[in-house]
């Protein structure tokens, strides 16, 4: 082997361990958004007391590029009764109880889903209607004691 060939090999070695430092270095840099979930991943009382927190905006949809905090409190306003997040296949709904009956604090449709209609309250009775192309679904929520329960339509 000559002496040319030797330095050729030292300096592709070299070129390589360079180009892997950089690529390294590269990835430490980004961090998480690469090779990981940004923010961590969240128990799931987290995610329910993010549900419960945030009021909706008007007409029930959250606005564009609106998302639930991932840090929030879940304390009820003054007034208020328990609060509870309701599921259905269409969607989930924070209601509460509280002195005027049954309101719901919070809505949003499942994916491949949109509210048709809500009826916020407070009331005897609230409710609101998911529809999407698997079909629809209808929550209603009524106060029993001081908490809120999914019933059936009447």
């Amino acid at each position: 082997m000559g002496r040319r060939s030797i330095l050729v090999a030292t300096g592709w070695l070299a070129t390589a361990a360079v180009a892997t430092l950089i690529g390294l270095g590269a990835i430490r840099l980004v961090g998480e958004s690469i090779t990981g979930t940004p923010g961590g991943v969240r128990s799931e009382a987290q995610i329910e007391r993010a549900l419960a927190a945030p009021e909706p905006t008007p007409g029930g949809r959250p606005s564009a590029g609106s998302a639930l905090p991932a840090t929030s409190s879940a304390a009820p306003s003054a007034g208020s009764g328990v609060r509870r997040v309701l599921a259905t296949g269409g969607g989930t709904a924070v209601a509460e109880c509280g002195v005027g009956g049954v309101r719901l604090v919070s809505w949003a449709p499942a994916q491949g889903y949109r509210v048709r209609d809500v009826d916020r309250g407070p009331d005897d009775d609230v409710e609101v209607t998911f529809e999407g192309s698997a079909g629809e679904y209808e929550l209603k929520v009524r106060c029993i004691g001081s908490e809120p329960v999914a019933v059936a339509d009447d």
